[in-house]
């Protein structure tokens, strides 16, 4: 599917089913509201996918992976070395999100998606734009043909996802220095300094968060992207990971699937595709609040509240398999809780 295809096909939530799925809500049995957001979720998931008692049962996270020139500014405690070492780590199943993704009974799909050395492994999809980015504070993170490359490389993974059965995506990520272009993406968006945004990532000292508000304060300087133009933030000061996990959840709205979304990298990662087709709003859940500096403000521009607040910071997708069992668990209140009719129990409200 084309990038122009991905930003038209995505539809209005299915007022219907809401509605359908609110009044269940409401005859279910319990005093009405008292499941809080569990409630709002159910019907959200219902506007999402048509149906009025939605399923949940394939979980997918997929987890992208790209380099970053940026690195070369001294803006990671850890060198770029790690990223494809992560990757393999992922591989063979040593990482936190392939203990939480096999906690929620969600499978992991990992993408190399601009990693700076090749991996060869036939459980990588290899989608590889190029060796890692240029180095956005001294010039373009890609070229624009690039950006469009990997928003549909990432479209292609969840449509191979989507054939073996995929009912809810969360978005996942790996890239040694990722959190330098995900708070330049946020700053140029938002319109915020860099000081409110860029946070310590990977736990660099207080030298490396000068170096880090200064790469993306040059970045933004050098290269001028247009807040208007998602797909001009991301050629400019992105990265490939990034713009391979817009693409996904542009495919997966587009099929009408909701979207948990992670922590930092994910959130610039919606907002690159938000940017270029707004309905995409409505599709998006966000996992929780990272302990990242402007996540938040990132948050507040998408107009989302976070499931969870656990003080974390990891990336990879962790967050979002966490949240995606709460999404799970009010479609199942919806669909397999008794109505007062069903359950002979007299409603007094």
């Amino acid at each position: 599917m084309s990038l122009q295809e991905l930003t038209t096909k995505i539809q209005p939530l299915d007022e219907a089913a809401m509605q359908a799925a609110r009044v269940r809500q409401d005859d279910l049995t319990k005093p009405r509201g008292s499941l809080g957001q569990l409630e709002d979720l159910s019907i959200k998931i219902a506007g999402i996918t048509g149906e009025e008692k939605p399923v949940i049962q394939h979980k997918v996270v997929t987890a992208m992976a790209g380099d970053h020139g940026v690195v070369a500014e001294g803006v990671s405690a850890f060198p770029s070395e790690v990223t494809p070492q992560m990757v393999m780590n992922f591989v063979f199943g040593g990482a936190a999100i392939n203990v939480l993704a096999k906690h929620v009974g969600a499978r992991v799909t990992i993408v190399d998606m601009g990693v700076a050395s090749e991996i060869d492994h036939p459980e990588v999809i290899n989608k590889k734009i190029a060796l890692g980015t240029g180095n956005i504070a001294q010039g373009p993170a890609m070229s624009r043909e690039q950006a469009i490359q990997a928003i549909e490389a990432g479209a292609q993974v969840v449509k191979a996802e989507l054939d073996k059965g995929l009912d809810i995506l969360a978005t996942g990520d790996m890239g040694i220095g990722n959190t330098t272009p995900s708070a330049a993406i946020a700053a140029a968006i938002t319109g915020r300094s860099p000081a409110e945004i860029v946070g310590r990532g990977t736990g660099v000292d207080d030298a490396g968060l000068q170096r880090k508000t200064a790469a993306v304060v040059n970045a933004l300087r050098t290269n001028q992207p247009d807040p208007q133009d998602g797909l001009d933030v991301l050629a400019k000061v992105g990265g490939f990971e990034i713009g391979g996990l817009a693409g996904a959840i542009l495919a997966a709205a587009a099929h009408r699937k909701p979207v948990v979304i992670d922590g930092f990298i994910s959130t610039a990662a919606a907002m690159i595709a938000v940017s270029m087709a707004p309905q995409v709003r409505d599709y998006l859940i966000a996992a929780h609040r990272s302990q990242e500096l402007g996540h938040q403000i990132m948050l507040e521009w998408l107009g989302l509240e976070p499931l969870l607040d656990l003080q974390m910071r990891l990336g990879e997708g962790t967050g979002a398999v966490l949240a995606m069992s709460l999404v799970e668990a009010a479609c199942k209140i919806l669909c397999e809780m008794a109505t007062f009719s069903e359950a002979g129990v007299s409603d007094k409200e």
